[in-house]
Order: structure tokens, then sequence, then C-alpha cells
């Protein structure tokens, strides 16, 4: 039992670091706004699929509605602590801090629970919710803190890698919806992460067992 359950806390704590690292990546004011809309939709499809994938793991471990919205608790904290410590070096800490992933997290917890802990239904349902509501969530965290243009003026960064130079501004290149393309394609690659997710507990039992 404790083999299995150090295994748990351990992928929780993988996952949940990753998406912290993504959040990170994704309140970049210089990517942000050389990318402004691309990378606002490829930043919303990485977090719901992070966020998908944790949520559904610890969903279908615990077989406990209300798991999922944990995690997601987990995941605001850790990137708070890393945001802190990125403020303490100079880093604007406003940016990108508001945790959008709470909201998503609890409908998926309510396909959960409304369709009596069945595991399709979370997969389709909760994959779907989770896919199509990040990226509104994401968009209204976005016009809640500081103007990214802004930003980037007030904390220059002249000594960017060669992989970070911005090639040329891309505003516009997915039209002017990236609300409505993040959240396309978020609902149907968020469903094959909670797939995933739900196939990384039984694994787990498996790898437990051998």
């Amino acid at each position: 039992v404790w083999l299995r359950r150090c295994t748990h806390y351990l992928f929780i704590v993988v996952v949940a670091v990753n998406s912290t690292l993504l959040t990170i990546n994704a309140g970049d004011y210089i990517f942000y706004t050389d990318w402004a809309w691309t990378s606002f939709v490829v930043f919303s499809i990485s977090q719901t699929l992070m966020l998908t994938v944790g949520a559904c793991y610890y969903l279908t471990f615990t077989g406990v509605p209300g798991t999922a919205t944990y995690y997601a608790l987990i995941m605001t904290v850790y990137t708070w602590i890393a945001k802190g410590a990125w403020f303490a070096l100079g880093y604007p800490y406003d940016f990108i801090v508001t945790p959008v992933w709470l909201p998503s997290a609890m409908l998926l917890d309510l396909a959960y629970w409304a369709t009596k802990k069945n595991k399709h239904s979370l997969i389709l349902f909760g994959g779907v919710l989770v896919g199509m509501s990040l990226p509104l969530f994401n968009m209204v965290n976005l016009i809640t803190v500081a103007d990214p243009l802004e930003t980037a003026f007030k904390y220059p960064r002249p000594t960017l890698p060669p992989y970070m130079t911005p090639i040329e501004p891309q505003v516009g290149k997915f039209y002017n919806s990236p609300v409505a393309l993040g959240a396309g394609a978020g609902a149907v690659l968020a469903c094959t992460f909670a797939a995933l997710g739900c196939k990384l507990t039984t694994w787990t039992y498996r790898w437990m067992a051998a």
C-alpha cells in the first residue's frame, strides 16, 4: 500500500510541477508581447491538457469527486510560490497569477459526480467542458492583469538567448478569436488527455501489483 501511495504522490508532484512551469511560461511578458494571440492559444491549450491529465488521474485514483478541484488548488499554490520567487528577482508578479484552473476543475468534478463516477462520461463530458472553459477563463484572467506591452517596457530583457529572440509580431495570425480557437482545439484534445489521466490510474495499480 505504501509503495502505491508513494507512486501516486510522486505522479501528482511531477504533473503539478510541469503544469506550474507551463503557467510561468504563459506569463513570460516578452514572449506574450511578441506573439500575442498565438501564444494565448498555445498556452491555453497546454494548460488545459496539463490540468486535465493530472486532475483525471487524481480523480480516478481516489474515486472521490472534489479531488480534481483540490489538484487545481495544488497547481495554483505551486504557481504562486514560484511566481513569488521570480518576483523577488524582479520579475513582474502581477502577470497571469489568477487561479484560472479552479472553475474548470470544478466542471470535471461535476461531470464525475453527476454521472455516478462513470469514467467514460468523465472523459467525454469532463474533457469537453474543461477544453471549452479554460480559454474563456484565461481571457478573463488576461483582462484583469497589467498591460503586457507596458510591462515589457517597464521590465526590459536585453540579454535574451538566441532561441528566444522574437521573429516578428504575430498579432492576428489566428484571426480575431483566440478564445474560440483555443476552446475548439482544447475540447477535442482534452478528451484524449482525460483518457490518458484515467489510464495512468490503471497503470499505477498494475505497476504496484507487479
